[in-house]
């Protein structure tokens, strides 16, 4: 039984927030919070603050907050939203914003393994 958090529609490409995730998944939680916390990448403010909202749901049901780590940390393809530039000649050019959603499940390391 894990402890999960997440940030659905974040307004970034699901490609950018992956390569942060892919950074601290499997370490233990205060190393992935110094990470993401000297990290220079946008997403990594992002995962921080999903990362400590998990924290704060462990804590909350009283875990071990010592023993936590992050057992799954995945960045999901959200909608994609779509604007309208217009270009010269009376012709339109399609934007593409993309959006994901930041998933963090931490697990207390004694009972994952057992």
């Amino acid at each position: 039984m894990g402890f999960t958090a997440s940030h659905r529609f974040a307004r970034m490409s699901a490609r950018k927030a992956g390569l942060v995730m892919e950074m601290i998944r499997g370490m233990p939680l205060e190393r992935a919070l110094q990470v993401l916390d000297h990290s220079p990448q946008r997403a990594a403010m992002l995962v921080a603050r999903v990362v400590r909202s998990a924290m704060a749901n462990a804590d909350e049901r009283e875990a071990d907050l010592e023993a936590l780590y992050v057992a799954d940390a995945r960045a999901d393809l959200g909608p994609v939203l779509k604007r309208m530039m217009t270009r010269s000649r009376g012709s339109a050019d399609v934007i593409r914003r993309p959006t994901c959603h930041l998933i963090i499940e931490l697990e207390e390391r004694g009972k994952a393994e057992a």
